[in-house]
């Protein structure tokens, strides 16, 4: 089984890459769907806060790479030759994700700030932050588990500054790539 991770800050496009991938009949395994069963489990609302506080007492419990240690099973329960897991958020979660599975890939996605303050406001998810400081506290949270450093291990990086067309052409040249 070939397994590529996608890591990139919030609203960099990981979802759309994911999107992507599932239009191609590709199984996707999502790390945040970790963090809101927890959630459910525990009858609380999916909010940024919630969504941080569940993965910061996840990672002090259990390790920084606790959350990517419970996909993996999900990820092995894909009966598929090439699985996309969304959301590696630390340099920790791709080292297991190396050690667990012999061909994996790492992609980066990467967008301005502006950009991606603007898809959040545009989408409107109930975790996302409502302000530009918010959104900085995120990316600040986000980069403290690891994720700037995950981002530097990437095998290769696309940014997601131009349209959406140029951004699907190029995550689908990618995805047929490996494919192969």
């Amino acid at each position: 089984m070939k397994v590529i991770g996608v890591v990139g800050l919030p609203a960099s496009g990981k979802g759309e890459f994911s999107r992507i991938a599932g239009d191609m009949g590709i199984p996707v395994v999502v790390m945040g769907d970790v963090i809101r069963d927890v959630l459910i489990e525990r009858g609380l609302p999916p909010t940024d806060e919630n969504l941080g506080a569940v993965s910061r007492e996840l990672r002090e419990k259990n390790g920084r790479a606790a959350i990517a240690e419970r996909c993996i099973p999900r990820i092995n329960a894909q009966d598929a030759p090439l699985v996309l897991v969304d959301g590696i958020r630390s340099d920790a979660e791709v080292a297991v994700f190396r050690e667990a599975f012999e061909n994996f890939t790492l992609i980066g996605v990467d967008a301005p700030f502006e950009l991606r303050f603007q898809r959040l406001n545009d989408r409107k998810r109930s975790d996302d932050p409502a302000d530009e400081e918010s959104m900085r506290a995120r990316d600040a949270r986000e980069l403290g588990w690891g994720l700037g450093r995950a981002l530097e291990m990437a095998d290769a990086t696309i940014s997601n500054d131009g349209s959406i067309q140029e951004f699907r052409d190029e995550v689908i040249a990618i995805l047929k790539g490996t494919e192969a």
